[in-house]
């Protein structure tokens, strides 16, 4: 039986050059959770381990109907209340997240709904599994770059994107989407690979 691997299916979604670039995605479907605070908390380790535990649930409800698939690297969007762009100015308790997990396109959300309610039962001193939820999400024109090294340095990285919108004539359509391609238990904080993504659309010149 051949598991699909969604990096290697969809590469252009999990690889960004060390540069802005511009691309365009289709509508993708998710696992997700939704919270706040601060990432090194206890609230974010828990809602990434329920994320999982549904993700591992629905893998193991189609690797029994021999469609198995490798589940994917943890994405993140983040905000806070007002400019979705401020969140380093504002206390790290005060960040909003949605943590997304991708599934491949033949996942339904009955069988996330399956998955979970089973994880549920299985867990149930994890009660954020019950805010584990199934959505699509359409960002269509996004710019994105490769971040390399640690989370603190991600502003030097945003400062490129953000000239580089500027240059294109862009602006910021949605939020700030992350998509984390290193294990920080594993690895050497400054060889950390992530990929920054914004969706943008094109600013309308009014002529007079």
């Amino acid at each position: 039986m051949e598991k699909l691997d969604l990096a290697k299916a969809y590469k252009p979604y999990y690889t960004a050059p060390t540069k802005p670039e511009l691309v365009v995605f289709e509508p993708i479907s998710y696992v997700t959770i939704v919270g706040k605070g601060d990432p090194n908390g206890a609230a974010f380790a828990n809602a990434t381990e329920a994320l999982y535990t549904v993700a591992y649930g629905v893998k193991g409800h189609y690797k029994k109907l021999e469609k198995d698939f490798t589940v994917a690297k943890l994405e993140g969007q983040w905000w806070v209340d007002g400019d979705p762009r401020t969140a380093l100015e504002v206390s790290r308790e005060e960040w909003h997240w949605k943590l997304l997990i991708r599934m491949p396109t033949y996942v339904s959300a009955e069988i996330v709904e399956e998955a979970r309610s089973a994880a549920m039962a299985k867990k149930k001193e994890l009660k954020v599994i019950a805010d584990v939820g199934y959505e699509t999400l359409h960002e269509g024109l996004c710019v994105q770059m490769l971040h390399v090294g640690p989370y603190a340095t991600e502003p030097e990285t945003l400062a490129q994107m953000e000239h580089f919108i500027s240059q294109e004539q862009l602006s910021y359509r949605g939020l700030h989407h992350e998509i984390y391609l290193s294990d920080p238990r594993k690895i050497d904080p400054a060889k950390m690979k992530t990929i920054l993504r914004y969706p943008v659309q094109a600013i309308e010149v009014v002529k007079g």
